[in-house]
């Protein structure tokens, strides 16, 4: 079964195919995932290398926590579960019209009360 490593302190100019042949000196690569900003495009320094098994997995924390790429000691240990964000929207204030700042005929709506309401 396949293994998620988080991958951090990557060197900015890093590609994912710098991490895949680094990782695949220890074993078999499923897939590699560098995060980007999404307004810039640019790397965020960190990513996800997910590997063929748990074994290969281990291996690679064993060789790569701690190991140099470009200047940067790498920090590499097995992904923890995303959880889910917060701020997310919700039945109540959902900011849709029906709340408090909907713009009703006398009510105290964001624009104000009209004139000849």
């Amino acid at each position: 079964m396949a293994t998620k490593l988080f991958v951090g302190n990557l060197p900015f100019h890093t590609t994912t195919a710098d991490l895949e042949a680094l990782f695949g000196q220890v074993g078999a690569v499923a897939s590699v995932n560098i995060i980007t900003d999404k307004f810039t495009g640019r790397s965020r320094g960190f990513g996800f290398v997910e590997m063929g098994s748990s074994q290969d997995a281990r291996a690679a924390i064993e060789r790569f926590n701690g190991h140099e790429l470009h200047g940067r000691a790498l920090t590499v240990n097995e992904a923890k579960p995303q959880e889910p964000r917060a701020g997310g929207r919700s039945a109540a204030g959902s900011g849709g019209r029906g709340g408090q700042r909907g713009g009703g005929f006398g009510g105290s709506g964001s624009r104000g009360r009209r004139a000849g309401y």
